[in-house]
């Protein structure tokens, strides 16, 4: 369920990412993570849920589902070992691992979202221990997480979001907990600008194709203002990477989908640039020409 602890690794730079499900690390954060795995950097990976209640888009998966056999969480443990195998990063977990385990919750408004064991449900404060105890043992001076809706409103990346942000605060509190406090510098939100989106749906458009059925970026929740971005992240050189985790995770993305058609039409690069905003530390000084940060570390 989790590979190799990360306190003894010794690295002078450490990332901790903090994702809901398997599948949504690579997709916001694949060729991040592979970049700094590159350099050197102690890259860890926090996920919240197993991802139970996910879609199943392969028909011969389509017995795992929740709403028949229940295995889906289990078979999306080994997607995430595979994905992590492609991006080189050893040290993934999934939160409150192996205490407990709280349990996809499924959309807003329904069935799953209303059971005691999923993580929507979850005591903030309660969650928040289990990540602070990680934040201690790794001590990162970067996290990445979502924005406050979770970039698109899911409850998991709502509370995931709300987890973080309460294990940040708590961290660097000496009378929390019996470890020794830590500081994170810098934390930022995902972020995925309307203009990239908007550049991919004309595109598709030209082609007869459509991304998730929308007809502008304005109509997808996850795509933000231009404006929120201060840091973008170039991955190019780590394309082929996040390409192989995506493919790992076959239960949730469609190679013949949405993600890759973009990647096919667009070129592999589409995916290479990953952007985030900065909403704890100062902005580095290595800027590119539109004043954005290039590195998550300053």
């Amino acid at each position: 369920m989790s590979s190799e602890p990360s306190g003894a690794t010794g690295s002078a730079r450490s990332l901790l990412l903090v994702h809901a499900h398997p599948d949504d690390e690579t997709i916001n954060n694949g060729a991040t993570m592979a970049k700094y795995v590159d350099e050197g950097v102690q890259v860890t990976l926090v996920t919240c849920t197993r991802g139970e209640e996910g879609e199943v888009l392969v028909s011969e998966f389509s017995d795992l589902a929740s709403g028949v056999n229940d295995q889906l969480g289990k078979h999306r443990e080994g997607e995430l070992a595979n994905a992590m195998a492609a991006l080189g990063v050893k040290d993934f977990r999934f939160l409150g691992a192996p205490d407990r385990l709280w349990r996809d919750s499924g959309m807003m408004g329904t069935e799953p979202n209303n059971r005691s064991d999923v993580f929507w449900q979850a005591v903030l404060d309660d969650a928040a221990g289990y990540l602070v105890k990680i934040i201690r043992e790794t001590k990162p001076q970067v996290l990445v997480t979502y924005d406050e809706f979770g970039g698109y409103g899911h409850p998991d990346h709502i509370q995931a979001h709300r987890v973080a942000m309460r294990a940040v605060e708590l961290a660097g509190d000496e009378t929390f907990g019996e470890d020794a406090p830590w500081e994170i510098s810098r934390v930022y939100w995902n972020t995925m600008p309307k203009s990239v989106i908007q550049e991919g749906i004309d595109k598709m458009k030209e082609l007869g194709l459509d991304f998730f059925g929308a007809e502008s970026a304005d109509d997808l929740p996850f795509a933000k203002p231009d404006e929120l971005v201060t840091t973008l992240i170039d991955g190019t050189k780590f394309i082929d990477a996040k390409m192989a985790a995506m493919a790992a995770h076959p239960t949730q993305i469609e190679l013949d989908g949405p993600f890759f058609a973009l990647s096919n039409n667009l070129g592999n690069q589409v995916w290479g640039n990953e952007y985030y905003t900065l909403v704890k530390g100062e902005k580095g000084e290595q800027l590119d020409s539109m004043g954005r940060e290039v590195d998550l570390f300053g």
